[in-house]
């Protein structure tokens, strides 16, 4: 029988259901709000196993439903059944993965049983490595005689942090918008205010069943500010590392410095989901870039200046010998969206907050052809309507691009808070039937696409 709870959460008096709090002491830290503007709020406290059963009984329709766009994605780009997924979680990532984790992930599928839903810890732990999975396939297929050809890791996100005389006040300000295809990106709704016996209480973004963000947006109450954009053209696994999920989780939860940050990363590095990070502590109002190569890491930082992410490789070493990515392409997504960074940042400099870090999120400018046009080239992506597509990643009109954006600031990072919006911020909605319509190449995704509608930006607090 459902019972009411009235509770504060997120700053908010809200009334709670909870279908058995007193029968199930595990669920009597945890909250779940109503969706609010797309976003499914929840409060997750306790031990490692405990965290990991309130996500799975909070979110357990979601995670069924996430389930099912990420299983169809991968098998179908990939060109691999599930079971092959759920081996590599098996036999590749969970030698690897700490007991903490392990203890949460076990926790989600306890979570999950308890509503019925039969789901183990291979589906649960390939869900979280869904972004480094095809890391390790294109590894694992390179100079294999019929290795499979697979589609490869993709591009995902633009972002920026700055500070000094770049902001408004002084003070550090950080914004990204996730890119991915429409299908999963929908999904990407759960704000994860978190409460762990040990490390750091954190918010941050994510999707259900992961114990990372994925995109990797979140702030920490040790002041740590976290994003980043994956690395162009990418290649390079190491099967004996630690899968890059589980080190983002924990950089996001045990971060006290730049240093935490860099060091917790770097730690038994897997090159899977290959970033360059963006970070920033708002105790001493620095930012710095961490492009987390396997065979190159540079590490920079500075208290007046910037740093932006457009999956632009920046480093010239790296870039050479760990990508095939060209630079001097102007036409690429990447090159292009790099330019237009720092044409903003300069243009604006002295007056970037939160509010410009939403505009910038929202902009349209093709450097490229030197106009307003949304497609690949521009910061908030629309792949949808490009007949380019975005090289071996996304094809011509592929129903990909930005799905959400997040920005915040110190002031808000001290009261642990941050700005949302899900779907495009520059207000397009997108319609999944009247695309499909017009391009049944993608009709393989009809069961999994959702309409995915531009979302108010939305503050978000924990308390």
């Amino acid at each position: 029988m459902s019972v009411f709870a009235a509770v504060l959460f997120l700053g908010l008096a809200v009334t709670l259901i909870s279908r058995e709090p007193q029968a199930n002491p595990r669920m009597k830290k945890a909250a779940r709000l109503p969706e609010h503007n797309g976003w499914i709020q929840v409060h997750l406290e306790g031990s490692p196993a405990d965290i990991g059963y309130q996500h799975g009984y909070l979110l357990t329709a979601e995670i069924r439903d996430n389930f099912k766009a990420i299983s169809t994605e991968l098998t179908h780009d990939e060109k691999r059944d599930w079971e092959f997924f759920r081996k590599t979680a098996r036999e590749v990532f969970w030698p690897h993965i700490e007991q903490e984790y392990r203890d949460e992930l076990m926790g989600i599928v306890d979570g999950l049983n308890a509503h019925g839903v039969r789901m183990d810890v291979w589906d649960i732990v390939a869900m979280n490595a869904w972004l480094e999975l095809p890391y390790y396939d294109k590894w694992l297929s390179k100079g294999v005689p019929g290795g499979t050809a697979g589609a490869g890791p993709g591009d995902h996100c633009s972002a920026f942090a700055a500070t000094g005389s770049y902001t408004k006040d002084g003070r550090v300000v950080i914004g990204h918008n996730n890119w991915t295809s429409y299908s999963s990106g929908e999904r990407w709704n759960i704000m994860f205010d978190i409460v762990p016996e040990k490390g750091s209480r954190f918010l941050m973004d994510g999707a259900p069943a992961l114990i990372h963000s994925a995109d990797d947006f979140g702030v920490n109450a040790a002041g740590i500010i976290i994003t980043e954009t994956t690395i162009s053209g990418f290649s390079g696994f190491e099967p004996n590392g630690v899968p890059e999920f589980v080190r983002a989780r924990k950089a996001m939860q045990y971060s006290a410095s730049i240093d935490d940050f860099a060091r917790i990363m770097k730690d038994g590095n897997n090159g899977g989901y290959a970033n360059n990070w963006l970070v920033a502590d708002r105790k001493n109002n620095e930012v710095a870039s961490l492009e987390l190569g396997l065979k190159n890491v540079i590490l920079q930082r500075t208290k007046d200046g910037f740093f932006v992410g457009s999956n632009f490789p920046a480093d010239p070493k790296l870039t050479k010998e760990e990508t095939d990515f060209d630079v001097n392409d102007k036409s690429k997504s990447e090159n292009a969206r790099h330019i237009r960074w720092l044409t903003l940042m300069e243009q604006n400099k002295g007056k970037i907050d939160v509010s410009a870090g939403q505009r910038f999120l929202a902009d349209h400018f093709d450097t490229y052809e030197g106009k307003v046009d949304p497609s690949e080239r521009t910061l908030c992506g629309h792949i949808e309507v490009s007949p380019r597509g975005m090289g071996t990643w996304q094809a011509p009109y592929a129903p990909a691009g930005a799905v959400q954006n997040k920005v915040t600031d110190a002031a808000g990072a001290e009261k642990m808070s941050l700005t949302a919006a899900l779907g495009h911020s520059c207000g397009i909605n997108y319609k999944a039937q009247e695309h499909l319509a017009k391009h049944p190449d993608f009709a393989w995704m009809k069961d999994i696409l959702h309409d995915m509608p531009a979302r108010p930006w939305t503050r978000f607090t924990a308390r």
